[in-house]
């Protein structure tokens, strides 16, 4: 027996399981008839293949009527660790796990900007679509007006979302925050070529970028390294041109060439700038002085 043979809902529940196990540390036949509403004898199955699949990841105390994880356990499912702190912390569930029925001590940073769901809808299906979309749009330079674009993704820069799109008042691919839009509402207009995601040149530019414990604001750099997972002292990434600015700014991330900058906000610094020429958004990546890449 294996889980490719076993059915969708089934499935569920032994991921509810090996959830409960692995986050818990215990799960009940009770808590299992409550979360999905079946029988006794159904949530008997399910241990029943569950221990099947993995005898050795929990055993029985009769006395609590509990199985607890065992010294052996090893998860039958996958779980992201990005995916799961996200649910966790947003009380999310898929159906795959044990949120809702436990309170789990995880918390995340409050949003500050919440887009319009209606307008993120509408967005999303011009994407999906490929349609353009006529948006009144406020911008700190010009204020509020209309104008056409072409969408092509919705991305979270790590402190808003925003729309990455072919603005026809520019002729370029731009970024528009979600929640300056205030109205959304579906072109019929024909999309062309130079429009869609393939002729965004910045999007579909992969960008790498060497990232290392800054040589002179951190004391330990092996604590830096233990942070962010890093390789022989090195974090290697590939990244879009287009997101390349909004990823250093989040991580303050010194960009200059003999990592200047002070403080100890700058606990990295991009050891190969060299890679960020032509790159937009640049003006927000930390002591990026593109003239420098000049001369």
């Amino acid at each position: 027996m294996n889980l490719n043979n076993i059915g969708f809902t089934q499935k569920q529940r032994l991921s509810y399981i090996d959830f409960k196990l692995f986050f818990v540390g215990y799960v009940t036949r009770a808590e299992i008839v409550s979360y999905f509403e079946k029988g006794l004898t159904s949530a008997t199955r399910d241990i029943n293949l569950y221990k099947e699949l993995c005898p050795e990841n929990m055993v029985y105390d009769s006395k609590e009527k509990r199985y607890f994880q065992a010294a052996g356990f090893r998860p039958l499912f996958t779980h992201d660790p990005r995916k799961t702190l996200v649910k966790l912390s947003n009380q999310i569930t898929d159906g795959f796990d044990a949120i809702g029925d436990t309170t789990f001590p995880v918390e995340a940073p409050s949003q500050l900007n919440i887009p319009d769901i209606f307008i993120v809808a509408k967005l999303v299906q011009a994407v999906i679509n490929q349609k353009a979309v006529n948006i009144t749009y406020t911008s700190l330079s010009s204020g509020s007006g209309e104008r056409d674009i072409v969408p092509h993704s919705i991305v979270d820069n790590g402190l808003r979302w925003h729309v990455r799109a072919y603005d026809r008042k520019s002729n370029s691919f731009r970024d528009f925050v979600l929640t300056r839009i205030t109205k959304a509402v579906l072109e019929y207009s024909e999309i062309q070529p130079l429009e869609v995601k393939i002729s965004d040149h910045h999007w579909m530019r992969m960008m790498p970028l060497q990232l290392v414990p800054h040589p002179h604001n951190v004391s330990h750099p092996t604590a830096i390294a233990l942070d962010y997972g890093m390789d022989g002292g090195k974090l290697s990434l590939n990244v879009r041109a287009a997101m390349a600015g909004y990823l250093l700014r989040r991580w303050n991330v010194d960009c200059t060439a003999d990592a200047e900058l002070v403080g100890a906000e700058y606990q990295l610094w991009l050891k190969n700038r060299q890679t960020l020429f032509g790159a937009e958004n640049l003006a927000i990546a930390p002591g990026y002085v593109p003239e420098l890449e000049e001369l």
